[in-house]
């Protein structure tokens, strides 16, 4: 895929860190022009500021995927620069609301259901209207493992990740014949940096991801950037509707 994303125009959201960072640098590194939207404003700068460097194009829109109209001004603005958007990543996220379905308030539920699911729906909306303007495009969703099996302690989350499974199959049962292809990722344990804070406060916690890891580490980033830029190539031209899983294993325990 060396040469797969020369020119194209690619969206990544969350795309200061973790998964999103990787994943909007992983395009750049093939030739895509990035557009990088997260809150942050520093740390997207900066991750413009490394693209920039690495001789491609980028352009950083401060967002927040739970808010609609800024979602609708980050498309525009990616289209006002570029004409198009020919791939898009929706990746961002925040912390999960934590705790049993007892003790989860309501207001955390919806927090984390709009982070995690109407954030996906929204940026859906206007990048799918973008790509049927020049009638082809590719989208990949940010689901997780979490989305495929039961989870403890976090049942607004498990139901955000759920339901971004269903969403991103019926969407692309609706857009199949209109030449936009739309999957979803499935990460297990990526070395993000959530998780590299829990393993400092705690390594212990390293042991007992690794129970559930039966590849036997954690996952990094560039891991799961490399399956989304092959849900966005020609590569995968024939998948619609899959929920990749990139897990190292832990779906099979």
């Amino acid at each position: 895929m060396s040469d797969e994303f020369d020119g194209k125009v690619a969206l990544v959201t969350g795309a200061s860190s973790g998964i999103g960072r990787a994943t909007a640098l992983a395009f750049a590194a093939q030739g895509a022009r990035v557009v990088l939207a997260n809150r942050d404003a520093e740390r997207g700068e900066e991750v413009a500021h490394l693209i920039s460097e690495g001789g491609a194009e980028a352009l950083f829109v401060r967002t927040d995927v739970s808010d609609a109209d800024d979602v609708e001004r980050l498309v525009r603005a990616t289209v006002e620069r570029f004409g198009r958007i020919d791939c898009a990543f929706n990746n961002a996220g925040s912390a999960p609301a934590r705790g049993s379905v007892v003790d989860c308030e309501l207001d955390a539920w919806r927090r984390t259901l709009e982070t995690y699911l109407t954030s996906v729906f929204v940026c859906m909306k206007h990048e799918v209207a973008a790509m049927l303007e020049v009638g082809k495009g590719a989208i990949v969703n940010n689901a997780s493992v979490a989305g495929l099996k039961p989870v403890r302690s976090s049942p607004a989350y498990a139901a955000a990740k759920h339901a971004v499974i269903g969403l991103t199959k019926s969407a692309a049962l609706e857009y199949a014949d209109k030449g936009v292809r739309i999957n979803a990722v499935c990460p297990g344990w990526v070395r993000t940096a959530p998780v590299e804070e829990a393993l400092k406060r705690d390594p212990s916690v390293e042991e007992r991801i690794l129970e559930d890891e039966p590849i036997g580490r954690i996952g990094s980033p560039n891991e799961v950037a490399d399956a989304v830029l092959w849900l966005c190539s020609g590569a995968s031209s024939f998948v619609l509707g899959e929920a990749l899983v990139v897990d190292g294993g832990c779906m099979l325990l």
